[in-house]
């Protein structure tokens, strides 16, 4: 993709990943490069990449719509980023270097103060960097990228959750810190334990979301 167009492409997934834009909402080219004020050219691109990565189904001629998806398929994505993640922290516990590991301590302390200010925007920012950075540490291209890329194509189904902010971001930190210590401690069964309950959790939370959604 040229500048321009990896551009628009990261503010569109972005929104996507946010709920700014929601499944089933269009994305018409003629508005998209007004917004941005480009022509065409770069929005084609840009949402080829989107709907590449699955964020958006293409519709030829009239752009794209954000992707939807049906229970079955949500439950099958769901459990391949359980299984998917967890094995890179299993990997990340046994590869990441000393440096890799004060860097998620470092990402897991700015999200306690996240935590502790109830900064939503501030927990989803570097949630997300705390997840991305498991991935990398794994060393495993194919695997991360996969991890990666399962996320983004589930965010905007993860928006919103149930429950009290408070409680639901404290458990997440908890979560966090579990998973943390055995990174730090070398324990690849155990932080492969961590994320797979601490994933396993919150895909509960979206099906039952998902389902009481689909049947109104």
């Amino acid at each position: 993709m040229t500048t321009i167009a990896s551009q628009i492409y990261q503010q569109l997934a972005d929104e996507i990943a946010k709920g700014v834009m929601v499944p089933g909402q269009k994305l018409e080219e003629k508005t998209i490069a007004e917004k941005f004020g480009v022509s065409r050219t770069p929005v084609r691109e840009a949402m080829r990449e989107l709907g590449a990565r699955g964020l958006i189904e293409m519709n030829p001629r009239r752009g794209g719509i954000v992707a939807r998806i049906d229970i079955e398929q949500m439950a099958d994505m769901l459990e391949a980023e359980c299984e998917i993640e967890a094995s890179c922290g299993r990997l990340a516990a046994q590869r990441m270097t000393a440096m890799e590991r004060e860097q998620l301590y470092e990402l897991h302390r700015l999200y306690a103060d996240c935590v502790a200010n109830q900064d939503i925007d501030g927990c989803r920012d570097i949630n997300r960097k705390f997840h991305d950075a498991i991935c990398r540490g794994a060393h495993n291209q194919t695997i991360a990228a996969m991890a990666v890329d399962l996320r983004a194509r589930l965010a905007p189904f993860r928006q919103h959750q149930s429950g009290p902010a408070d409680i639901r971001l404290q458990q997440s930190l908890d979560e966090h810190q579990k998973i943390v210590d055995a990174i730090r401690a070398n324990d690849a069964a155990g932080a492969y334990a961590a994320l797979s309950e601490h994933n396993a959790r919150l895909s509960a939370g979206v099906m039952r979301r998902f389902t009481a959604e689909a049947a109104k």
